[in-house]
C-alpha cells in the first residue's frame, strides 16, 4: 500500500489547478459514493487529482488515489484496500478506472455498506453500467457523466480569459447582447477552427502536432479493449465498427441504411444495430432518434453523428463535410445538458420544445418556416439577429 500512496503523491504534485473544469463545482462532493462516466481522455484522472488538491490540501494524511489497473491488484483485493486504508485514518478513497477491476461492483458495494466513515469517488468507462450493476449501485451512488472540453472551455485554456457557461433559454432570449459582450473580450473565429480540429480532448496541449495521433490510439483502446472487455464484442468485429466508423465521418450527415451497410460491411442486421448503440454508449458517436426514451438496442437511429469534431478530423480529414461538422459541433455542445430527437422539419429538436435548423450565413427559413419555437444556428457570422444565432455562440452552453 506504500507503494500506492507514493504513486498518488508524484501524481498530485505533477498536477496544475490553473484551468478547472466546470463540472468540478457541479458535483456533490459530500456524498458518501460518487461515480465519473466518460470516455477515454476527456479528463476524469485530472478531475479528481484537482479536487484532492484544492480542497483536501489539510487532510491529504487521510486521502488516498489509486488506479484500478495497478499491479499491486493482482495480489490484493479493493475490499482490502479500502479496510486497510480505513484502519490507518482514511477517509476519502479516490478510485480511478473501475472497469479494469473485475467484480468492483460488488465490492463497492460491499465498501459502501462496512465502511460508513468512509468516502468513495470512482471513475469508469462511458460504458460503465452502474444502474444495471448486480450489487445495485445506482441506490447507493450519485452518477455524473463527464464530457470533453467545450469551446468556451477551450478559450479558457488558451487565453485565460473566463466566461460563465450560458443557459441555453439565455441564449435564446440574449444571443445577440451575449454576442457582442464576449466579441468586445475576443474573437471567437480566432479558435473556432482550431477547436473543430484538436481542441475537445484535454491532452491536447501536451503535444498539438502528435494529437490525432494520439487520438486515434485512444479510439483503438476504446474499441479493441473496452467494447470487448464491457460488452463482449467480438474481437473479429472490432475491424467493422471501424469501418463503420469511418462511413459516417464522411457522410452529410450519415442517414443509417441498414440493408445496404449490413450488406458491405458483412454483419448481420440486429449486430449491425447494437454496434450503433454501443458506439453511442461508448462516446464515439451520437445517435438521433424520434423520442428521448424507450429507445431499444436493435431500433435504427434516423441520423448518426461522430460524438465531436475531432474524431471526424481523425477519420476523413480529407473528406470533412462541412455541414456533417456544423452539426456534429451543435450536437456535441448541446446534448451534454439537453436531449436531442429528430424534428421533422429542421435539423434538431432539442428538449421536445425547441427545432433547430443548422447552416451557413446564407440559409434561409424555409426548412423552418411556420415552425412554433425554431431558430436557425448560423456558422460564419460573428453576431446574430432575430432568431439567427451564430453556431460558436452553444460551444458556450456548458
Amino acid at each position: 500500500m506504500d507503494t500506492l500512496i507514493d504513486n498518488f503523491e508524484k501524481k498530485l504534485e505533477r498536477t496544475s489547478t490553473q484551468f478547472v473544469r466546470n463540472i468540478l463545482y457541479k458535483i456533490n462532493w459530500n456524498a458518501r459514493l460518487i461515480g465519473i462516466k466518460g470516455a477515454r481522455g476527456v479528463g476524469k484522472t485530472t478531475l479528481l487529482l484537482q479536487y484532492i488538491k484544492l480542497n483536501l490540501k489539510n487532510d491529504l494524511d487521510k486521502v488516498l488515489y489509486v488506479s484500478l489497473d495497478n499491479i499491486w491488484f493482482n495480489n490484493h483485493t479493493l475490499v482490502d484496500l479500502a479496510k486497510t486504508f480505513e484502519q490507518r485514518g482514511g477517509k476519502y478513497l479516490f478510485l480511478d478506472e473501475v472497469h479494469k477491476y473485475n467484480g468492483w461492483a460488488q465490492e463497492l458495494k460491499n465498501i459502501y455498506d462496512d465502511n460508513p466513515d468512509l468516502k468513495v469517488v470512482f471513475t469508469g468507462s462511458s460504458l460503465l453500467e452502474i444502474l444495471n450493476a448486480r450489487a445495485d449501485l445506482s441506490r447507493r451512488s450519485i452518477t455524473y457523466y463527464m464530457q470533453g472540453l467545450s469551446f468556451r472551455e477551450y478559450i479558457s485554456l488558451e487565453t485565460k480569459e473566463l466566461f460563465e457557461p450560458l443557459d441555453l433559454e439565455e441564449i435564446l432570449k440574449n444571443h445577440k447582447t451575449i454576442a457582442h459582450s464576449i466579441h468586445a473580450k475576443l474573437k471567437p473565429f480566432q479558435f473556432f477552427e482550431n477547436y473543430l480540429k484538436h481542441g475537445y480532448y484535454p491532452y491536447y496541449q501536451e503535444d498539438k502536432e502528435m494529437y490525432l495521433v494520439r487520438l486515434g490510439e485512444v479510439i483503438n483502446m476504446m474499441l479493441d479493449i473496452e467494447l470487448p472487455l464491457l460488452r463482449k464484442v467480438d474481437v473479429a468485429y472490432v475491424s467493422k465498427i471501424k469501418q463503420l466508423l469511418v462511413i459516417i465521418a464522411e457522410s452529410v450527415p450519415f442517414q443509417p441504411n441498414v440493408a445496404k451497410l449490413s450488406d458491405k460491411i458483412g454483419i448481420n442486421r440486429n449486430t449491425l444495430l447494437t454496434y450503433f448503440h454501443y458506439l453511442d454508449e461508448i462516446g464515439l458517436t451520437t445517435n438521433l432518434y424520434r423520442q428521448s426514451t424507450g429507445i431499444s438496442t436493435l431500433q435504427k437511429p434516423i441520423k448518426t453523428y461522430l460524438e465531436n469534431t475531432n474524431i471526424m478530423y481523425l477519420l476523413a480529414k480529407d473528406n470533412t463535410n462541412k455541414g456533417n461538422l456544423r452539426e456534429t459541433f451543435f450536437a456535441n455542445q448541446i446534448s451534454y445538458q439537453h436531449q436531442i430527437t429528430y424534428a421533422d422539419k429542421g435539423d434538431f429538436k432539442v428538449d421536445n420544445e425547441y427545432v433547430f435548423e443548422i447552416g451557413g450565413k446564407n440559409k434561409n427559413q424555409q426548412q423552418i418556416e411556420g415552425v412554433k419555437n425554431s431558430f436557425l444556428v448560423i456558422d460564419d457570422i460573428t453576431i446574430g439577429s432575430h432568431n439567427r444565432i451564430p453556431l460558436w455562440l452553444f460551444g458556450f452552453l456548458y
